[in-house]
Parts: C-alpha cells; structure tokens; sequence
C-alpha cells in the first residue's frame, strides 16, 4: 500500500480517536455537572422544606427571641428533634441563639463573608456534613432582620453523590484511548518496517556498486513509494553496468585498435622505408623504375594518411572539439565539386560508377569539407564489399523540406548480425574470404564518422542492405 494512502487513513483513524475521546469526555463532564446542579437545587430545595417550620418560627419571634427563654426552649426542641444544629445571627453577626450552646454561644460574632452560605457546593465543608444558610424576613416591614445558620447531616436530606457516567461513555473513551495507542504502535512498526529498514538496505547496496559489485540487485515486494525508488536504483544500477560493460569494451577496442593501427601503420611504413633504402643505394637503373617505386610509395602513404585522419576525427570527437562549420551553399556546385574527382578512382578498381542523373539545386547549410568526408567514407565502405563488375551509384533527391542522398552498391551485402553495429565505433564486421583482406585495411570508424557528421548536420542517416544483393545507404540534410 502506497505511503500517501496509508498515511491518509491512520491520520483520519488518529483524528477520529481523538474527536470521540474529546467528545466523550465533553459530555462526561457536562453531565456530572448538570447531574451536580439538579442534585443542589433538589437537596437546597429539601432543605428549605425540612426547616420550613422553624424559619417560619423565626420570622415571627426574632424580636423578642433573644428576651425570652421558653421560644428558646422551643427552637432547641425543634433542632433536636430534626438532628440539626442552628445559629441565628443578626445581620451585624451578632450570634443571638445557638442551638450547640443554649446559654452560653460558642462565637458571640460571627464572620458573614465565610460563616454564611446560600448554595449547597459552597456549604459542603467537612464530609457527611452540609451548612445552609436561609435569610430571616419580618413579615412586616419585609426586610431581611438575620439569617438563619443551619448545619444538617446528608442523611437527613436525602443527599446522594451525583451517579456514575454511562458505562458507554467510559467504555467509548477508553476504547479510543486504546486505538489511539495501536496506532501510535503501527506508526512506529511502520515506519520501521516500510522505511527504515528500506533505506539501509539500499544503502548496502550503494556501497556495493561503490565497490564495483554491480550483480547485486536490489529487489522490494512492496508496490508503494519506496518500491519505486527500489525500482528507479535497480534500474540506474543496471545502466551503470550497462556503461561499465561498455566501458571496458570500449578500452578493449582501443586497445586493440592502436594495435591493430600500429600493425597497419608498421607494414607501409616499413614498404616505404625499403623502396627509399633501394633508390638510394641505386638499385633503380632507370627512371621509369623509379617511378613505379614512387607510386607505391604515394599508395602505403595514402594509407596511412587515411588512418591517421580517422583516429584524429574520432579523438576530437571525445574531446568535443570535432569542428562542422555550417554555411549556405547550393547543392548542384558543392556535390559536383565532390563527385567529379571521385568517378576516375572509382572505375580504376573495375568498379561501375553511376553518377546521379540530376542533382536538385537548392539551398542547403553544410559543411562542405566535412560533407566530402562523410561521402568518401560511404564510398570507401561501399568499395570494401564489392568488387571488379558491381556497381556503385549515387542518388540526390529532394523530398519536401530535406535532401535525401543514396550511395548504393551492388556488392556481396551486409551479415544480419552486423546490422546493429556497423555505426559502432572499432566495429569491423564478417565478410566472405574474397573481401576479408580489404575490411582489415580499415580501422572500424568511417561508419561513426559518419554518423557524428550527418548528425551535426541536423540530418539522420540510415541503411538497408540484403545479402548477395548489395547495400544501400540514406542520409538526410534539411533544407534552409
């Protein structure tokens, strides 16, 4: 499951707990307090019943009560009888009876701010045990004369302590409280299970590929965010064996290329040298002698100057440094300029050139030495496959906003295992006995070379070729 999901639901469960808890404990303490009230104003409201008469007594004998000892008598009787106690005090505090101390009051003043108390939540001061107190009011003249201070017991109110919060309410809110936890406990199992141990793992495995060990792979059967990143490593770890792979056939093919190019440079060079050797010591007793060894010469030197061009294309290449200027030129002149001097060699091999029947005059931008190049490469290729009787021809066509150019052959063809790699630098393919000789006269790079221009070029280039009947390959240069 997927972090963002799950993290989405364990917070709506965590925000849920937490509402029915707060919930739950708003309406346990709304109850009890509710509960509170309607038990105060029932037990005050007992209360005033339960001395109702003495009140009633009071209110008409305050005057006269402190003066006369049978009224005294009476309320005594009255307090013993309804197992109360009562103090009656003026409204300057003055205690004028005291039921706990007939003759004599325990206080003869007491302290109406702390002494007197109308509500039952104020009056509860000591347990089992509440303190009342009722204004005394002359029936008269309707005026407050004294208040009347009376201490009951709970059992003679009938008090109960407000009852218990509905078993569904507790049982509610302990039920969130423990959910809550679980999911508290979840969150760690997860973020142990699903993250922590996720990230070390990958961390292991970084310090593999640090190590060069790049076999290892990194798998996780969790389809959630941290198996993508599992997926995306993998995927970087196989590309980073991939270019490593690549990488070491890359050393190896220039490893062998400048040995096989210091091969192919030792034999020319040491022809030259011998022919040079021979002129000097006179061997040649004409001149025409000496013209046939200078020809071959100019041959072996061409050569190598065919091979060191390659390799230096191809070390600018890698440095970024390979130079296609583009200016504007039309097509007719440039590819004329490039085609002419390339027929008579052509035919000297016994090889057919089909020049192309028109060539399209428009505007293209090109880099005209780098074009020749790249035409002279396809040639030479196309030369290495055929021989004396085939043909090679050159097509130039303009197809909407592009010139397309063919170079096709009519030589022995391309292997279908070498078609992958024929623009793959050092790539030298397979060829039958009768061309083998004249594929290890290259060195592997015209085909890359080619491609690295045409792709300079903004154009594409491509190829098709079937054995036995000859290879035919298209480059593209867009139109201005």
């Amino acid at each position: 499951m997927y972090w963002s999901n799950w993290f989405k639901t364990w917070f709506i469960s965590v925000i849920t707990c937490i509402l029915v808890f707060v919930g739950c404990g708003t309406f346990y303490y709304k109850l009890g307090a509710q509960e509170h009230n309607d038990l105060a104003r029932y037990t005050v409201n007992k209360a005033r019943v339960e001395v109702s008469e003495i009140m009633f007594f009071l209110e008409q004998q305050h005057s006269v009560l402190s003066s006369r000892q049978d009224l005294q008598d009476q309320l005594l009787t009255w307090s013993q009888q309804k197992k109360l106690n009562l103090v009656y005090a003026g409204l300057d505090g003055t205690v004028l009876f005291d039921s706990s101390h007939q003759f004599q009051p325990l206080i003869d003043k007491l302290d109406l701010k702390n002494s007197v108390h109308y509500d039952l939540h104020a009056s509860k001061t000591s347990p089992g045990i509440f303190t009342l107190a009722f204004p005394v009011v002359d029936p008269v003249s309707k005026r407050q004369t004294g208040n009347a201070i009376f201490t009951l017991p709970e059992e003679t109110l009938g008090y109960e302590q407000p009852s218990s919060v509905p078993i569904v309410i507790l049982v509610l809110m302990f039920t969130a409280l423990l959910v809550l936890l679980l999911l508290l406990l979840q969150l760690k199992r997860r973020i142990n299970l699903g993250l922590l141990r996720p990230i070390s793992r990958l961390k292991d495995h970084s310090e593999a590929i640090l190590r060069g060990n790049y076999e290892q792979k990194a798998e996780y059967v969790e389809q959630d965010e941290i198996g993508e990143v599992y997926a995306v490593f993998d995927q970087m770890r196989q590309e980073i064996m991939e270019l490593s792979q690549q990488r070491d056939a890359q050393n190896k093919a220039q490893k062998e290329l400048i040995s096989n190019i210091s091969h192919d440079l030792k034999t020319p060079l040491t022809t030259v040298k011998a022919y040079i050797d021979a002129i000097q010591e006179g061997i040649c007793p004409d001149l025409p002698a000496i013209m046939e060894y200078m020809e071959i010469m100019q041959s072996q030197t061409n050569k190598m100057a065919v091979l060191v061009e390659d390799l230096l294309v191809h070390a600018l290449r890698d440095l970024g440094q390979i130079s296609v200027t583009l200016t504007e030129c039309y097509s007719k002149e440039i590819f004329e300029s490039i085609l002419r001097p390339m027929g008579p060699y052509i035919r000297t091999t016994g090889v057919n050139f089909i020049e192309p029947a028109e060539i399209p005059n428009v505007l293209i931008r090109i880099d005209p030495v780098r074009l020749e190049q790249l035409l002279s490469n396809l040639i030479a290729n196309a030369l290495k496959h055929t021989s004396a009787g085939d043909s090679i021809s050159i097509e130039i066509v303009q197809q909407q906003d592009q010139l397309k150019v063919t170079v096709s052959d009519t030589g022995e063809g391309i292997h279908p295992q070498d078609m992958p790699f024929i623009f793959e630098r050092y790539f030298q393919g397979q060829a039958p006995p009768s061309y083998e000789n004249r594929l290890k006269d290259g060195s592997g790079l015209g085909l890359s070379i080619c491609k690295h221009i045409i792709e300079a070029h903004h154009g594409t280039i491509s190829f098709k070729s079937v054995k036995h009947q000859g290879s035919a390959f298209y480059f593209t240069l867009p139109l201005c």
